[in-house]
C-alpha cells in the first residue's frame, strides 16, 4: 500500500505523519485490498479540512471532512473511510452463491 500525504498552507510534522499512518493502518485490518491512498490536508481560515482518495481492487473511494481541529478532521475522515470500504467488501460477496450453498443448490 503506498500512502502520500501532502499538505496545503500546513506543516506536515512527524506527529502529524505518525498520526495519519496510524489511522490508515486501521483500514488496511479491514481490507487487505488497499492499493494507495492519497490524503489532502488543507487550512482555509480556522477551518481544518482533511480529505482522502482510497484506491482498492474494483473501486475509488474519497472521503472528506473540515473541523476546527486538525486531528478531529482526520477522526472523521478515516470513519468515514471505514464505513465505506466495510460497504465495498459487503458489495464484493455475492450473496446469490451463499443462498444457493444454504438450499443445497449447486452454481454449475
Amino acid at each position: 500500500m503506498n500512502l502520500n500525504i501532502q499538505g496545503h498552507h500546513v506543516d506536515l510534522t512527524d506527529a502529524l505523519r505518525d498520526f495519519i499512518s496510524g489511522k490508515i493502518e486501521r483500514l488496511s485490518r479491514h481490507s487487505d485490498d488497499l492499493i494507495e491512498v492519497n490524503v489532502i490536508l488543507e487550512v482555509d481560515k480556522h477551518q481544518h479540512k482533511a480529505e482522502a482518495t482510497v484506491q482498492v481492487s474494483g473501486a475509488t473511494l474519497f472521503a472528506e471532512n473540515t473541523k476546527q481541529d486538525m486531528y478531529a478532521a482526520i477522526d472523521g475522515l478515516v470513519d468515514k473511510l471505514d464505513r465505506q470500504i466495510n460497504k465495498h467488501n459487503g458489495k464484493r460477496h455475492d450473496h446469490h452463491a451463499e443462498q444457493a450453498h444454504k438450499s443445497g443448490l449447486s452454481l454449475q
